[in-house]
């Protein structure tokens, strides 16, 4: 089992910033892929951005320019910062990695974009 526990969401105005990071721990090997999805009520989880083991990025177009992951292996975290914010960026946001060929998800984290 591997458990994610993320941090650093909250209420930010539009234009501002906000650091998201995740740690995974448990039963951690051969691990790949790391990242970030968000979610807004009635709507699907979207992806944000994720990161390979090997540092290839894949960041949706909404973020492109905004966002940035960042991956470190030797700790087994990742982490999503995010600038510019904006209110359509205001979600739940998960952070997610795959071991063993299985996806495990964090409990998500409230990030709110609001004057």
């Amino acid at each position: 089992q591997v458990q994610l526990v993320e941090s650093g969401g909250g209420l930010v105005q539009p234009g501002g910033s906000l650091r998201l990071s995740c740690a995974a721990s448990g039963s951690i090997f051969r691990g790949n892929t790391m990242g970030w999805y968000r979610q807004t009520p009635g709507k699907q989880r979207e992806l944000v951005a994720t990161i390979t083991r090997d540092g290839t990025i894949n960041t949706a177009d909404s973020v492109k320019g905004r966002f940035s992951i960042f991956r470190d292996n030797a700790k087994n975290t990742v982490a999503l910062q995010m600038d510019s914010l904006k209110p359509e960026d205001t979600a739940v946001y998960f952070c997610m990695g795959v071991w063993d060929l299985r996806v495990y998800w964090g409990q998500g984290t409230q990030v709110t974009v609001s004057s």
